[in-house]
């Protein structure tokens, strides 16, 4: 269950964050990353 709400916060901030102006390669980027800080969060807690 937390690796789904990981990707779905990732997946939800990089379509805000990246959506038209960083185009497909900064969004899959701004996933990875975000997805990346979410495993810290979840972890504190």
């Amino acid at each position: 269950m937390e690796k789904l709400l990981r990707i779905i916060g990732a997946a939800w901030g990089a379509k805000k964050i990246g959506g038209g102006k960083c185009g497909c390669i900064g969004t899959v980027v701004v996933f990875l990353i975000l997805y990346w800080l979410l495993g810290f969060v979840f972890n504190m807690f």
